[in-house]
This record gives C-alpha cells, structure tokens and sequence, in this order.
C-alpha cells in the first residue's frame, strides 16, 4: 500500500487495496481471500481491523462468508446493471479541444435514455488512466465509454479491462481501441484521412510536403500511415526528414522545431500535414512570423475541423471529425449494451473523413 497514505485510517487503505485487488482481477470471483490472519501479517495490522474491512466489504457486496470455509470473492450479478442510471466516461482530456463536443454528445444521449453521466480524465497518462479505472469499478455503474490512453504504446492496464469483462460492465470505446479488446469503437477512419489530406495537396501540385504526427496513439500513427500511402501512390519519395513524429510530452516543442527547421533550407517544403488543427495553427502562426505567407509560400492542412479551423485570420482546411454525432453514437451502442445484455455484440461505427477545404492551402505559384 501506498506510504502516503498515513493520514487514511488503516481499514480504509486496506480496503482500496483489496479493491485494488478485486478490479485488477488479482482474485476472481468464488475465489477464496486470504484469511484474515495473513492480511494481518502482511500488511501489520490488528486482526480488528482486518475483520473491520471484510465486514465493510460484504456489507457492500464484494464478498460473502461460507462458515467454516472463509470469505469468497461475490460473483458479478448478470442484470444488477439494469436497475443502475450511472454510466462513466473516460477521456484523455475533457475541457479542451474537440473533447466537450464528445463528451456533450454522450451527455445528450445518456440524459434521454433516463441515464447520469460520470466524467473522468486521464490526462493522456497511464497511471492516471489505471486510477480512472480502479475509481469507475468501485462505482455502481451501467457501463463506460472509454477513450484509450496512448493506444498505440500497448495496455499495461490490461487486468482492469478484463475485470470489465468478469463483472460483466459493457463499454464502447471511442477514437481507437485497444488492440486486444474486443468491444465496439467509435471512430474516424485515421489512415484515409492521412491519405486524403496529403492527396489534396498533391493534387495542387505539390511535391515538397511534410508531415507532423503524434504517434503515441492510435490516431496518430494512422494518419501518418496515410501520409506516406500517399505519397507512394503519386510516386514521390518522402525524405526521412519530412516524416516528423512526435510523443504527447514533445507536442510543445518538437514539431515547431522541425518545422522551422525545414523551413530554413533551401529545398524547404511546400506544405505541411498536421496530426490535428492545434498544431496546424500553430505552425501557420510561427511560419508567418518568419516571413512565410500561407498559403502563398506555404500550405498547411490539419485535422478535426476545430473551432480552432475557423478562429484565425488563415481558415484552414481541415479534416473533419464528427465530435458530438460520435458521442451521440457511442452512447447508443452503450445504451443497447446495457438494455439488450445477450444481444450480438455490435458492430464498430467507423466514419469516412471528409476534408473540408478552405484558405489555408493553394496551387503551387509558377
């Protein structure tokens, strides 16, 4: 147990220990705990206390007493979902960028259906996401809608999703998923947005594009693998250079680096493709400040359609993300989920991107 926890009485740290233990699926259900004596010892408390947590914890329904026997792990019970009105929602981030049309969406959704909504975030960052998740099972909830945190840097928070699947919680993943969970995902197609965003500007004549992409997550590096499936298509080299990837704790400095950089040599590029519209705008604003007109000398493209897109002096052309209708759709999945328990598992919802064009890309001048 954490040491920082010296001002929690100890039967309540014992208690999100064994919680700890139960959501992780350390213990499964109808598996016996280990008796109170070995609780005991190993984490230096009073038997009193340890009989304290237990009882609390039946009380609640986590476990229940055979006589003679010992204390078992309770089973989930299949339709206990049914007579709950709490769903959560996990999201990396919650009141910026595109994530309060998301999140305003399932809100809708939920509140029709006669349901409350129970917000998280991650902040992008596993161990938050692990909290996110202890913090959601130790809740009586319908079921969750998660984004995944890093998706493409692997699921270290594997138990917690698995727990999910014991207790028999639906969730619907949004923006990505998990490789190895089996659930249905919300989700733009990533890699044909890459594609056509950087067809756009190829078919403006440009040759000379790079691109900048986070690939901690999934998004991420679909859109880069649009970006080079483009440029294989029309038969233009692209220069290891010109591939700019970046991690979410390098978004602030890296990629506006690289893209100065670029932008001092003399067979400097002629456009630029951006993971998302935040970094679009930022690097149309650093470009003007050092002496680039956009799109006169360069043209930039971005993804998501922001409110970002539009806010500028240069509107920009964007990739659309469909923000609130994915919210709203990923709340219904959950919602049959949850109403229809034996029902097929449904489909993933996987949108075509749609590119919207506005001021901030043009022809090559000749």
């Amino acid at each position: 147990m954490d040491q920082d926890q010296k001002q929690v009485p100890k039967y309540l740290q014992l208690k999100q220990e064994i919680l700890s233990w139960l959501h992780s699926g350390q213990l499964l259900p109808d598996e016996r705990m280990p008796s109170e004596h070995e609780v005991a010892g190993r984490y230096g408390m009073s038997r009193q206390t340890v009989r304290q947590t237990f009882g609390e914890l039946e009380k609640e329904g986590w476990l229940y007493r055979v006589q003679g026997k010992g204390t078992f792990v309770s089973a989930p019970k299949p339709k206990a979902t049914q007579d709950i009105q709490n769903v959560g929602m996990m999201t990396t981030y919650i009141s910026d960028y595109i994530f309060p049309h998301i999140v305003r969406g399932v809100e809708a959704s939920l509140r029709a259906g006669g349901y409350s909504l129970m917000l998280s975030s991650t902040d992008n960052d596993k161990e938050k996401e692990r909290e996110s998740l202890a913090m959601m099972l130790g809740q009586p909830l319908a079921g969750l809608i998660i984004e995944p945190t890093k998706s493409a840097q692997g699921n270290p928070n594997l138990s917690y999703y698995l727990s999910l699947f014991v207790r028999r919680i639906p969730f619907v993943m949004i923006n990505e998923r998990y490789p190895e969970i089996d659930c249905p995902c919300v989700k733009v197609d990533d890699e044909a947005g890459g594609f056509a965003a950087t067809e756009h500007l190829f078919k403006l004549g440009h040759r000379q594009i790079a691109g900048f992409f986070k690939t901690d997550d999934l998004q991420g590096a679909n859109r880069l693998r649009g970006f080079v499936r483009a440029h294989r298509r029309y038969d233009c080299p692209l220069l290891p250079d010109r591939a700019v990837v970046y991690a979410t704790e390098e978004k602030a400095a890296k990629p506006l680096e690289a893209a100065l950089a670029l932008l001092g040599r003399a067979d400097r590029p002629t456009a630029f493709v951006c993971y998302n519209d935040e970094l679009a705008v930022k690097l149309i604003d650093a470009a003007r400040q050092a002496g680039f007109s956009v799109p006169g000398d360069l043209s930039v493209v971005g993804f998501d359609d922001s409110a970002l897109a539009t806010a500028g002096e240069v509107k920009l052309t964007t990739v659309a993300h469909p923000k609130t209708e994915m919210g709203t759709k990923a709340a219904e999945l959950l919602l049959h989920m949850i109403e229809h328990p034996s029902s097929a598992t449904p489909a993933d919802i996987v949108y075509e991107p749609r590119l919207i064009i506005r001021d901030s890309t043009a022809g090559i001048l000749s």
